[in-house]
């Protein structure tokens, strides 16, 4: 099923509406999720309203967040009281841009957050603003390695987006993991296995089975470079934003819709200016990237470009749309009485 853009933008803001969000936070959630979308991060799109409506009527995620912050020299502590990521990402940039006009960087530690989503959504909207961005958000423990007893560290998801001169933003975003687990859920949810490498079955044993993987454990991207790249996550994400409730064990239990509330996350941005002329920084990005896809012969992309083509295609074409997730997201209209657009001829 083909969908306008704009369509499932107004329908994803009346579901939100229904679970009691306000109404530019609804819009704003909606927004963000369409352009996950949009972009290609369909395990990060329209795939997880309905597990966030479930996070929203468990309280998990909370649907009237009075979001705080304090400011140190250097950083920013934002407590987003279970905010959605969706509305926390784009506050922590607003948070940075106005800290960027006295300060050459800021990082900023973000407790009680919602699921962020698709990172890279966040390092877009930063490298749109001319920023470069760094930012990453603690998980529940997902990530485990041969003979471990059982998952030890969250597959902590990371990415970074920066300017480049006529062209678009360089977007990078991954899961310390293999696969990011939202690849899993969709496997599962389609009745799809999953290839061999990704995951291990609640006993520790290597499968293909996306329901039993979900039991399990994701494997870490390239073995301990990965563990590694997630203990720094976690450092940051985790230690540097911690409460007292961050030390709860229930804050490691992982729902099984996979959209976890209540975490760490952070995020560093840098204002290229107030190191380099921005002249230089700018032919500099635009010299390296030529040399980068030069060599490439149109073997790679620069990350970001794919995503950027997608998301005028969409907006133009529209967004097609599984049958099964279309299945899901007018089931869940139903139940809510907000009734699910038709599509696109």
């Amino acid at each position: 099923m083909r969908q306008s853009a704009q369509a499932l933008e107004d329908w994803t803001a009346r579901v939100f509406l229904s679970c009691g969000v306000s109404e530019d936070e609804a819009r704003l959630a909606s927004s963000v999720l369409v352009r996950s979308e949009l972009r290609g991060y369909r395990t990060h799109g329209m795939t997880r309203v309905a597990s966030y409506v479930e996070r929203l009527r468990a309280g998990d995620f909370n649907p009237r967040p009075a979001m705080h912050h304090r400011v140190c020299p250097g950083g920013i502590v934002l407590d987003a009281d279970g905010a959605m990521g969706q509305l926390v990402g784009p506050r922590a940039i607003e948070l940075a841009r106005e800290a960027l006009k006295a300060s050459a960087s800021v990082l900023i530690a973000v407790s009680e957050c919602g699921h962020l989503g698709a990172l890279g959504i966040h390092a877009l909207l930063a490298a749109e603003a001319g920023l470069f961005c760094v930012l990453g958000q603690r998980t529940p423990p997902l990530l485990a390695m041969e003979r471990f007893k059982h998952p030890a560290i969250g597959h902590n998801p990371i990415a970074f987006g920066c300017p480049v001169p006529g062209r678009d933003p360089i977007v990078f975003d991954m899961a310390c993991s293999v696969a990011a687990r939202g690849h899993i859920l969709l496997a599962a949810r389609e009745g799809k296995p999953i290839p061999a490498g990704w995951a291990l079955d609640e006993e520790g044993a290597p499968t293909t089975d996306a329901r039993r993987a979900l039991k399990g454990a994701l494997l870490p991207a390239g073995g301990h470079k990965g563990i590694g790249i997630a203990m720094m996550v976690e450092c940051l994400a985790g230690a540097m934003a911690a409460t007292a409730a961050s030390l709860d064990p229930r804050r490691n239990a992982l729902p099984e819709s996979g959209a976890v509330g209540r975490q760490g996350a952070f995020f560093w941005l840098v204002r290229p200016g107030a190191f380099v002329e921005q002249e230089l920084f700018g032919s500099y990005m635009s010299a390296w990237t030529q040399t980068y896809l030069a060599a490439a012969a149109g073997a790679a992309r620069l990350p970001g470009s794919r995503g950027a083509r997608l998301e005028r295609e969409g907006r133009e074409q529209g967004i097609e749309l599984s049958e099964a997730i279309a299945k899901e997201l007018g089931a869940l209209g139903a139940r809510l009485g907000v009734a699910f657009p038709g599509g696109l001829s």
